[in-house]
């Protein structure tokens, strides 16, 4: 008989085919870690999920992920094992912002390809798919952290409505610096997308990247690999802003998922249902 475990337990499952650790929150826009036996692969559902030489792996769950999926593990001697986890369906509020310029809410055709453009600079920033695992652990970009927009919020611009809001907005004075939460690879530093303005993204390893928008100051360039507290630029609210504050989001390769969940101040511990 399946038994629900409560999510606030190790999952420690030793077998020929895998050693499986998971940490992490099982909820939409959760973030999960964790090791295997090095040489094993794994799959969460049909997607491939990075395994770095030591056996680190990591990935987010979408903002609606279905509420159950499995971990398939194949350990290096080719055995295998799957395991269930339930996931905890969030409600997300609603978030209404006004004083928009209406350009930013209906772009006029002028500039599509420059939107168009901007999506591409920042899929490809995104695309890396690296076995390395630079971090540890994650801070906060910002100390002393006042959340003012949160993960999953469905946006209404100007009384229209539009897409979740896929990041964490945090309230900060313009010029505040914005730190690495964690050690990366730089792989965007744009100066000016049309929604998001001056924009960075730091490439973790393992398909982990975290994105910071409508930055007043950049102060790293591609290529650069950063340490976790590293200033990487300072507080603005350039593109699509209504004042200053920094939106900080994070993508599993192209799945978004809730950035705050990457420094819970008490980070969950789950073990599968089987």
């Amino acid at each position: 008989m399946n038994r629900l475990i409560p999510l606030l337990v190790l999952a420690a499952i030793t077998t020929s085919a895998s050693a499986l650790e998971v940490t992490g929150r099982w909820i939409q826009g959760g973030f999960i870690s964790g090791t295997v036996a090095p040489g094993s692969t794994v799959m969460l559902g049909k997607a491939p999920v990075l395994v770095a030489p030591d056996g680190r792996f990591a990935f987010g769950l979408a903002f609606d992920a279905a509420l159950a999926t499995e971990l398939t593990v194949v350990g290096p001697d080719g055995q295998q094992q799957r395991h269930e986890y339930s996931i905890e369906q969030r409600r997300y509020p609603e978030s209404r912002i006004n004083g928009l310029p209406q350009a930013m809410v209906t772009p006029p055709k002028a500039v599509l390809d420059r939107i168009a453009a901007d999506g591409q600079a920042v899929q490809a920033a995104r695309a890396k798919a690296r076995t390395q695992a630079d971090f540890k652990d994650f801070i906060w970009p910002i100390k002393g952290t006042r959340i003012s927009g949160e993960f999953g919020s469905k946006r209404v611009l100007n009384g229209v409505p539009r897409q979740p809001h896929f990041g964490v907005d945090i309230a900060a004075p313009q010029g505040t610096p914005i730190q690495a939460p964690a050690a990366g690879l730089v792989t965007l530093a744009a100066p000016d997308l049309y929604y998001t303005g001056q924009t960075v993204i730091i490439d973790h390893g393992l398909g982990i990247t975290t994105t910071y928008l409508h930055l007043s100051k950049t102060q790293v360039k591609v290529g650069a690999r950063v340490g976790q507290g590293q200033i990487i630029g300072e507080v603005g609210m350039t593109g699509r802003a209504t004042g200053p504050h920094l939106c900080w989001r994070a993508n599993w390769h192209e799945v978004r998922f809730d950035p705050s969940l990457l420094v819970d101040a008490e980070p969950a511990v789950t073990q599968p249902r089987r």
